[in-house]
């Protein structure tokens, strides 16, 4: 692993893109450490202490929304705004049509994205600046105010560069730049964790928990990494003037096909309604009763926010990769080379039949990522009162960090492989 690092290294187009995404994730933490002006930030800290479903939030941006920096919104207007364009792209002809457009396709509906992140930027900052005024940590809050719209729109500003980033590092760096943001905040707070519990450690539950991240890794590596090939046999065909011989190969489906993203869209989905909830919770009447009755049930340790965390995982993992892998378009690409799947009949029985593989392999990694997100709940429970516990790296962290740097090992052993250098996976 060594040398394939140091070969990695060596080449210079490799090493270009590692310098480059390092510089754009230290970019990120830099900026997680510019302040918005007029925001009392102690009175922020103690009032995030009393609300898991922001530390949650908190835990993903890397501690920008405990200090309330510029980047303190991450990429959740990226991501709201993606799985607006997701869904509209099933019920919307014109989205459907440039679905199917290929590569320009794909620009198009981006850059769709990129101007609807722009408002629910701006929708969010104001929501997340009327939630901190209530608690009287933000003064004076009032848009006819020349300092309140400084706030927002240093916020949305925030956003919209923190999307840039991540579009700068798909593009320009290895690996996938929205998951590479999240994993630098997730990694960011565990220098502070592994200093609380070096200063009162707890050696026999230090064990446990380190017993337990081995076997969760080995686990998620297992699942992430699982296949089911289906076999395909190509038929000799003539070309022109040439033939082209026959052969067999396989069609590798992913247990987990839509990796963590289902896990981000579902916490991305239950932070809006606490948001609204959270401006409401304050008012007189029946709007301000129910506003608290929904803060309340998305309590991230309440039975509620468990249930509606894992039905929304599962079912986006349903919906991500039937997004995302096509059984109609894979067997008429098949039809097309003069492929088959032995017992199979081309065409709409193909189709029929990865349809069923896909949907049964699916519900192993829907269940997967289900258990995985609601995991953390259970890891509290058991190390509740104790400082292993404020690691804050439960298993949505956990997946999220093991399958950035799996994808990125084989990302750097493809372009290894290109080399003829010996890479990480053997």
């Amino acid at each position: 692993m060594f040398d394939a690092l140091v070969n990695a290294i060596r080449t210079p187009d490799i090493r270009r893109r590692i310098l480059f995404v390092a510089g754009m994730l230290i970019l990120y933490r830099a900026l997680g450490h510019v302040p918005v002006p007029g925001v009392d930030r102690g009175q922020l800290q103690s009032f995030l202490g009393t609300q898991p479903f922001l530390q949650l939030i908190n835990l993903f941006s890397g501690g920008g929304l405990a200090d309330l920096s510029i980047v303190a919104l991450a990429m959740t207007p990226y991501i709201n705004a993606s799985i607006i364009m997701q869904l509209m792209s099933g019920v919307v002809p014109r989205l459907q049509q440039l679905s199917r457009e290929g590569e320009y396709g794909r620009n198009r509906i981006n850059q769709y994205t990129r101007y609807l992140t722009v408002p629910l930027a701006f929708l969010q900052s104001y929501g997340t600046l009327a939630i901190l005024s209530q608690q009287q940590i933000i003064t004076n809050f009032d848009l006819a105010r020349f300092e309140t719209l400084i706030q927002m729109f240093t916020l949305a500003g925030g956003a919209v560069l923190v999307m840039w980033l991540g579009e700068l590092i798909t593009e320009r760096g290895i690996g996938n730049g929205i998951s590479f943001i999240i994993f630098a905040g997730i990694v960011a707070g565990l220098p502070q964790g592994l200093s609380q519990f070096a200063t009162s450690p707890d050696i026999a539950q230090g064990v446990l928990f380190a017993i337990l991240a081995v076997v969760a890794v080995a686990v998620i590596v297992y699942i992430q990494e699982g296949q089911r090939r289906i076999p395909i046999q190509y038929a000799s065909r003539v070309r022109g003037r040439r033939m082209y011989q026959g052969g067999a190969t396989f069609l590798p489906l992913r247990v987990n096909q839509a990796g963590v993203i289902p896990i981000i869209f579902a916490i991305s989905i239950l932070a809006f309604p606490f948001q609204i909830a959270s401006y409401f919770a304050g008012s007189i009447g029946v709007v301000g009763d129910i506003a608290t009755g929904i803060t309340q049930a998305l309590d991230p340790r309440g039975p509620i926010y468990i249930a509606g965390y894992f039905l929304l995982t599962v079912g986006f993992t349903y919906f991500y990769t039937a997004f995302t892998f096509k059984p109609d378009e894979t067997a008429d690409q098949l039809r097309k080379n003069g492929g088959f799947i032995p017992g199979i009949r081309p065409g709409s029985p193909t189709r029929d039949y990865l349809a069923r593989v896909v949907f049964r392999i699916s519900i192993a990694g829907a269940l997967f990522l289900g258990l995985v997100a609601v995991s953390p709940v259970v890891i509290e429970s058991v190390f509740r009162g104790s400082v292993v516990a404020n690691f804050a790296l439960g298993g949505t962290a956990l997946l999220i960090v093991v399958s950035v740097v799996v994808e990125t090992m084989k990302q750097i052993e493809a372009q290894l492989m290109m080399r003829n250098y010996e890479g990480f996976i053997r």
